[in-house]
């Protein structure tokens, strides 16, 4: 019988490999080494914050063979990320697969009852992160998970007393310290021509200064949201002390009604982006700013992840878990005007909300600072 190296990175069985060579005596024969299902769905900004980790992982088993499970939403993003070996969305085909494959170690960073279900379903000798227990109930695997189980069940903890990142915590359920490690995200070169080719119809050069405006927040957290009239003031204001700086206004299709408006009022002074961009291409367009004004949204971690400076302003959700590696500033909603925030809820009961508090002032002097940090103020 013939050698088949089915333990092989490259082997794929159903085709030839990318080197298009038979098994037996194969010079490029890589074996996959330990073999990890990391699980990890939306929101589609936390599966981008995950990323980190695969950065990290070698420190725990030399170049491991990562099959990440997602969910379809998070998919695209996760694409192309070299550091996944297989990107697979969740499906009754890939609880089928997790079952019958051998996994020298699961992790699950995913409360969804799906996730939990997939991480008790695989067989492993190691498994961290949240898991499922015998009653039903969201529980864990190892005691380095404790911290994060603790977050979900105090709000004290979660809203006034944690100080650690996302990334941190994150990296301490899988046993590692944070070390800094990036986000991991790729564009194409395909997807890069394409944005090449948008700004040049809008009339952006090389050279220009970009500044783009993420006027929303999603439809599950719209309290995360800044005001029109703030944007509005905002693109305004940064028009008039600086006409050469483009000025984009970026969203999705909760927005487009939004940024329409706000397009028609400040006529030439602004670009809209359009709101139905798919989310690799309006990746590709963040890619071009030079900075990005947004609230605590998936734009921002694509901002991070692309290495790009921005201005957060945080209300309704923890601004401690985020980490803007440097590069950019973070906008605090007063608590002792707003005791309420951080309170992640889907509507504001207040009559005066913390994101109706922000001001334009307040928000303009930290983009001149980053401009300033670019050397374009």
């Amino acid at each position: 019988m013939l050698i088949h190296n089915t333990d092989c990175r490259y082997y794929k069985g159903e085709k030839p490999c990318a080197y298009k060579r038979m098994c037996d005596g194969c010079p490029e024969y890589l074996p996959m080494g330990k073999r990890i299902l990391f699980i990890k769905f939306g929101a589609i900004g936390d599966a981008l914050r995950t990323t980190p980790l695969l950065r990290a992982l070698d420190k725990l088993w030399p170049k491991p063979y990562i099959t990440w499970v997602t969910d379809a939403a998070s998919y695209p993003l996760l694409q192309n990320i070299p550091q996944i070996h297989r990107l697979w969305a969740y499906d009754h085909t890939v609880i089928m697969r997790v079952q019958l494959e051998r996994w020298d170690a699961v992790l699950n960073f995913d409360k969804a009852t799906p996730a939990l279900c997939l991480a008790e379903l695989a067989h492993a000798p190691w498994k961290a992160g949240f898991r499922l227990s015998s009653e039903g109930n969201l529980t864990i695997f190892n005691d380095a998970a404790e911290y994060a189980l603790q977050l979900g069940l105090s709000d004290p903890l979660k809203f006034r007393e944690n100080t650690k990142s996302y990334m941190q915590i994150v990296f301490e359920m899988a046993g590692l310290r944070h070390e800094g490690e990036e986000y991991c995200f790729a564009l194409t070169d395909k997807e890069r021509a394409w944005a090449r080719a948008r700004f040049a119809a809008w009339g952006i050069t090389d050279g220009d200064t970009v500044v783009g405006l993420n006027t929303g927040a999603g439809p599950v957290f719209a309290t995360k949201k800044w005001t029109e009239e703030g944007y509005l003031g905002l693109a305004q204001r940064l028009h008039q002390q600086h006409p050469e700086v483009k000025i984009l206004l970026l969203g999705g299709p909760a927005e487009h009604e939004r940024n329409v408006r706000l397009a028609a009022a400040l006529g030439a002074a602004a670009i809209n982006t359009g709101a139905d961009n798919p989310i690799r291409l309006f990746a590709a367009i963040v890619n071009r700013c030079d900075l990005l004004v947004t609230g605590d949204t998936m734009a921002l971690h694509l901002a991070i992840a692309l290495r790009r400076r921005a201005v957060v302003y945080f209300g309704s959700t923890c601004h401690q878990e985020i980490d803007l590696y440097g590069r950019g500033e973070t906008l605090l909603t007063d608590t002792a005007q707003f005791p309420c925030a951080p309170c992640y809820l889907k509507e504001c009961k207040l009559a005066f909300s913390c994101m109706q508090a922000l001001t334009v002032d307040k928000v303009y002097a930290a983009v001149e600072r980053q401009l300033a940090e670019l050397g374009r103020g």
